[in-house]
C-alpha cells in the first residue's frame, strides 16, 4: 500500500478546522492542524521580510518550526497554504512560503494551495467530492458551534461547561466525518436543533454583558494566534464578543469573486451559493428559536448594508468587512473590534476607510487594532479597552 504523507496546515480557523481537517483524511495525507506557538514569530522572520503581513510570517514560523522539530520527515511531508486564489494569502503566499522553506533548508518538502482560480496548477492539492461534502458538514457544524460558544461561556454558572459541551459534539461529528456517516442534509438539519439545545440547557446566570462583534482580515478574525487571543480577552474583561460565521464569508466569495466566472462555472456556482443560503437560513432559525443571537443570512446583510457601503471591493474580505460591520452597530449591541494585519490594504480601503462614515449613519462605536510582528498586545489589548469603556455614538439623523 502506498505510504501516507504528513499534511500540515497552519492555525487559520481555531472553531473550525478540529472538524475541517477530516475533509483532508483521505489515502494519501494523513492531516495535521499546527498549533504550536512558541517562538514561531520569530522564526517566521528568519525567513520573511518583516515588511510582509502578520499572517504570512505566523504560517511560515509554525510550518517551518514544525519541520525543524523532527516529528515529521521532511522527505514524506507537504505543507498545505489554505488559499483560493485571490489576493494575498490566496496566491503570492504560497510563492513566499515555498522560498522560506528552501531558506530553512527543506526543499524537498512541498507546498501545496487548493485554489479555485486555476493558478499553480502543478502545485494545487487534488479535491474530490468526499473533501467537499465533509467540508461542507464541517463549515456549518464549526459555525453552529462557534456561535454557540461564544454567547455560553461567558454566561455559565459551572466553569468549562460550554467547551465540554463543545469537545463532545467535535468527538462525534469528527467521527462520523472519518468514517462518512451520517452524513446527510436531513442529519444535519436536526443536528441544529439538537446542538442548539444542548446549549441551551447549559446554566447561565442572568446578568446581561455588552456584545462586541470581531470583524476583520480572515486570519486575524478566526485566529487567537493571529489577533492575540482576542476573544478570551473581551471575556475576561466581562463582555461577549461574536465572531460571525464562516459561511458568510463562503457565500460572500462565491457572490463577489466565483459568480463572475465563465457562464458554465458561474452558474454552478449561484446554484451551490443558493444551496448554501438555505442552508444558512435553517442555522439561523434554529439560533434565534432558542434565544440566541446570529447576523442575518448573507442576502439580507447585504441588503440591509446597501444604503450605508458599497460593493465594488472584492479584494480579501472586501465589502464583508463594512458589511459585518454595519450588522454588528445596527442589530449586535452596537460595538465593533475591527482586527486586522498592519499594513493591509483591503482592510485598511474597505474596512478602516469607512468605519467613522458607518459610526456616522449607524451609530455605535467601532476601534480598529493592527497587529504586527512588531507590536505589541498590551497595545491591543488596551485599545479593546477603549472600546469596552466608552460609550457608543448616536446616528446621524
Amino acid at each position: 500500500m502506498k505510504e501516507k504523507q504528513w499534511l500540515l496546515i497552519p492555525a487559520l480557523l481555531d472553531a473550525h478546522f478540529p472538524l475541517m481537517k477530516y475533509a483532508f483524511y483521505t489515502r494519501d495525507y494523513q492531516p495535521v492542524i499546527l498549533n504550536n506557538r512558541r517562538g514561531i514569530t520569530q522564526e517566521g522572520l528568519r525567513y520573511v521580510h518583516n515588511d510582509m503581513c502578520y499572517p504570512i510570517i505566523l504560517n511560515a514560523g509554525q510550518m517551518i518550526a514544525a519541520l525543524k522539530s523532527g516529528r515529521f520527515d521532511p522527505a514524506k511531508t507537504k505543507l498545505l497554504m489554505p488559499s483560493v486564489g485571490d489576493a494575498c494569502r490566496g496566491s503570492n503566499y504560497s510563492e513566499v512560503l515555498r522560498k522560506a522553506v528552501r531558506k530553512a533548508g527543506f526543499p524537498e518538502t512541498r507546498v501545496l494551495t487548493m485554489n479555485l482560480m486555476h493558478i499553480d496548477p502543478e502545485h494545487q492539492l487534488g479535491i474530490t467530492p468526499v473533501m467537499v461534502w465533509r467540508a461542507f458538514y464541517a463549515l456549518f457544524y464549526g459555525d453552529l458551534l462557534m456561535l454557540l460558544v461564544q454567547q455560553v461561556r461567558p454566561y455559565e454558572t459551572e466553569k468549562g461547561a460550554a467547551e465540554r459541551c463543545r469537545d463532545r459534539w467535535f468527538e462525534q461529528i469528527g467521527a462520523e466525518l472519518r468514517e462518512r456517516r451520517n452524513l446527510h442534509i436531513h442529519v444535519l438539519l436536526r443536528r441544529f436543533r439538537e446542538i442548539t439545545a444542548d446549549f441551551a440547557a447549559i446554566p447561565r446566570s442572568g446578568k446581561k454583558k455588552q456584545r462586541i462583534g470581531l470583524v476583520g482580515e480572515l486570519y486575524t478574525k478566526y485566529c487567537s494566534l493571529g489577533n492575540w487571543d482576542m476573544v478570551r480577552y473581551l471575556e475576561q474583561s466581562g463582555c461577549e464578543s461574536f465572531t460571525n460565521g464562516l459561511s458568510w464569508y463562503v457565500l460572500y466569495y462565491i457572490d463577489s469573486h466565483l459568480s463572475k466566472a465563465v457562464p458554465a462555472e458561474a452558474a454552478g456556482y449561484r446554484a451551490v451559493g443558493a444551496a448554501l443560503c438555505a442552508i444558512q437560513r435553517r442555522m439561523i432559525a434554529a439560533l434565534r428559536d432558542a434565544g440566541f443571537f446570529s447576523l442575518p443570512p448573507l442576502p439580507e446583510l447585504k441588503a440591509n448594508a446597501a444604503d450605508v457601503i458599497g460593493f465594488e471591493a472584492a479584494i480579501g474580505d472586501g465589502w464583508l468587512i463594512g458589511a459585518e460591520t454595519a450588522g454588528y452597530l445596527r442589530q449586535g449591541g452596537g460595538k465593533v473590534l475591527a482586527i486586522q494585519p498592519f499594513g493591509c490594504m483591503p482592510n485598511h480601503v474597505s474596512g478602516r476607510g469607512q468605519y467613522a462614515a458607518l459610526q456616522r449613519k449607524c451609530g455605535g462605536q467601532v476601534v480598529s487594532i493592527d497587529v504586527d510582528a512588531s507590536g505589541s498586545p498590551v497595545n491591543a489589548y488596551n485599545r479593546a479597552r477603549m472600546l469596552i469603556d466608552g460609550a457608543p455614538a448616536v446616528p446621524e439623523p
